[in-house]
């Protein structure tokens, strides 16, 4: 069991973590996005003290004391619980124990990742990948709408939303009938980044990049989506999840270039934007990975500082932090 006052004082470094300035939405977005939200109890159950929730405090304790390098012991007592309850938490959550899973988020194994980065774009390199690396690779599958749809702001779109539980929190997410548009999350303020609030907040956030497109809540169209996605077993080849991206022309080519990135690769902006034939348009590309609306799918937290620093993340970086996580146990698994 984890001890509520511990959890407390274990709060304190989160806050730390989420000193990225949160986006300020106009007053009409965000009330338009709070009208749109349904009764509370049409919204899935997500208690304090799941999975990701515990995992989250975790990741903020170490990273504040990572220069006294802790001891799973001293990690596990700061949570208020036993070490065998945080193995047995981590080998739940993400396939690995915590030996693996803080070695998976370190700087050192993420300079590793980038060993190939202007390589790991290239088709040719990926034609030799196999397992879940490969895999994610063909099961995302997608088209750009038009620039004149985009221009448009969405006008004439019909969007349907639904909240769902994921290994990373609420997740908010996003479809048209012609696929998958957006991914997010809700946030309280403990996992930083640029949504910072609840699930209007989150709604708000994807109503600003499409505000004349029509919104309706539909958690059964979106449903099929959130198991799919959070699930590697349902990641296929040959039933591939459609994706529909929505943004410039620019901002699109970045993201079909994430899309090359592989389940436990990264690449760095500078290499994404000589893929791209930009050689010097790095912060544009890094402004572009920051508007990704799909988060995850389009895997934005793939990209990396050349340094192997995780720079920033639009939904915080101890989310971050933990979907790399995550997504090394799932290469480990395959």
């Amino acid at each position: 069991m984890i001890d509520d006052a511990k959890v407390t004082a274990m709060n304190a470094p989160l806050q730390k973590l989420a000193a990225m300035k949160p986006t300020r939405f106009s007053d009409a977005v965000l009330a338009r996005a709070t009208d749109a939200m349904p009764a509370a109890a049409e919204f899935p159950s997500v208690a304090p003290g799941s999975d990701y929730d515990t995992v989250r405090r975790v990741l903020a304790y170490i990273s504040e004391n990572w220069r006294a390098q802790p001891t799973i012991e001293t990690i596990a007592d700061a949570a208020g619980a036993t070490p065998t309850d945080i193995h047995h938490l981590f080998r739940r959550w993400c396939g690995l124990t915590p030996k693996a899973f803080l070695q998976a988020i370190t700087l050192d194994h993420a300079k590793n990742l980038l060993g190939a980065s202007a390589s790991v774009l290239d088709t040719a390199l990926e034609v030799g990948l196999s397992g879940p690396g490969r895999l994610h690779d063909l099961f995302v599958t997608h088209e750009a709408m038009s620039p004149g749809e985009w221009k448009a702001g969405g006008g004439g779109l019909s969007l349907s939303y639904g909240f769902h539980p994921s290994p990373f929190g609420e997740a908010l997410i996003v479809t048209t009938p012609r696929g998958l548009a957006g991914l997010g999350w809700v946030s309280d303020g403990l996992d930083g980044g640029k949504v910072v609030g609840g699930r209007a907040e989150a709604l708000a956030d994807m109503m600003r990049r499409w505000p004349h497109a029509q919104y309706h809540f539909d958690p059964q169209a979106t449903a099929p989506y959130a198991a799919r996605i959070f699930d590697p077993k349902a990641w296929s080849a040959e039933t591939p999840l459609r994706v529909v991206l929505i943004g410039t022309d620019f901002e699109v080519r970045v993201w079909q270039t994430l899309l090359k990135i592989p389940v436990g690769r990264a690449t760095t902006y500078g290499d994404v934007a000589c893929h791209i034939g930009k050689p010097s348009a790095s912060r544009a590309v890094g402004m572009a990975v920051g508007k990704n609306p799909i988060s995850f799918v389009v895997p934005c937290h793939r990209v990396i500082g050349k340094s192997g620093a995780l720079t920033g993340y639009h939904w915080g970086l101890t989310r971050k932090r933990a979907i790399l996580g995550w997504e090394a146990g799932q290469t480990a698994a395959g």
